[in-house]
């Protein structure tokens, strides 16, 4: 009987762990959409257009935020470990930019598709249609991934939890971290 509970907690853990994962992820999606939505929508204002797509961003955080999911759970990107934080992070985030921009556009083509949309018209919506356009929405999602990765590559570093420790519990570094390197510990 109790090998019948055990798997159930963990699925629910799992679920649970999920779940937070992804409530993570939407959130810091939603406020980089948020502010380039609100950035557009200031300049647009300047020249006399009204422009407030609020639920774009939403709508964008949640089907980027399960991309990122997939991504993770199929550990897309995980290479130099053990090495300098700066090159696991620069990879993971250019490899999930191309991964997120190929999904965004199938996802776009599908959904284009179902409403008497062609390819390239739909794709177009992903980045634009003007090369400076494009270049820019390519830069604007790699530099939101760099801080993610940036964290999750320390939060990884550090052990389970204890980032977020030092965000909101105690800020204090560990006495391991706190050491100039090559010192030995305080007696």
């Amino acid at each position: 009987m109790v090998s019948k509970v055990q798997p159930r907690a963990s699925i629910i853990d799992r679920a649970g762990h999920t779940l937070k994962q992804y409530a993570i992820i939407f959130a810091y999606l939603y406020v980089c959409f948020g502010a380039i939505v609100l950035h557009k929508a200031s300049v647009l204002h300047d020249v006399g257009i009204s422009y407030a797509p609020w639920g774009f961003a939403a709508v964008k955080a949640f089907i980027l935020g399960k991309f990122m999911l997939i991504g993770h759970d199929i550990r897309l990107g995980e290479r130099f470990k053990g090495r300098p934080l700066i090159y696991p992070t620069l990879y993971r985030s250019f490899v999930f930019l191309v991964f997120l921009f190929l999904l965004l556009a199938i996802e776009e083509a599908v959904a284009g598709a179902l409403h008497g949309r062609t390819v390239t018209e739909s794709i177009e919506d992903v980045a634009g249609n003007r090369l400076f356009e494009i270049l820019a929405s390519t830069l604007i999602m790699f530099l939101a991934l760099v801080p993610y990765f940036a964290i999750r590559q320390l939060a990884g570093v550090l052990g389970p939890d204890r980032l977020a420790r030092l965000f909101f519990v105690d800020g204090r570094l560990p006495e391991a971290l706190d050491r100039a390197p090559g010192t030995a510990p305080k007696p």
